[in-house]
């Protein structure tokens, strides 16, 4: 199993590059997250998800995966509402 990649830095400007660099490194398999979001907009899905699969397989990858965000999965609308309600009967927000 490989070793994560980060590639987090400046990831506008960089992304068609690193996944074009890890295609010609050898790597055959990439899954991608973007942590930094908790769901998709079509910026993410075009660029990411589309443009990223494309480049990747034209570099030589082989197994593309975009992992999709939270969105409205149902475990996070809970997590959601379990934070609402847990501020609600404290009276307090977070810091």
């Amino acid at each position: 199993m490989s070793e994560p990649v980060s590639i987090s830095t400046g990831i506008a400007a960089r992304y068609a590059t690193a996944v074009f660099e890890l295609a010609k490194e050898g790597k055959k398999k990439l899954a991608v997250v973007t942590a930094a979001f908790v769901s998709d907009c079509l910026e993410t899905l075009e660029e990411i998800a589309m443009e990223g699969k494309e480049q990747f397989e034209e570099a030589g990858g082989e197994h593309y995966k975009h992992i999709p965000c939270l969105n409205d999965s149902d475990a996070w609308v809970e997590v959601m509402a379990k934070w609402v309600n847990e501020w609600k009967v404290s009276e307090t927000l977070p810091a």
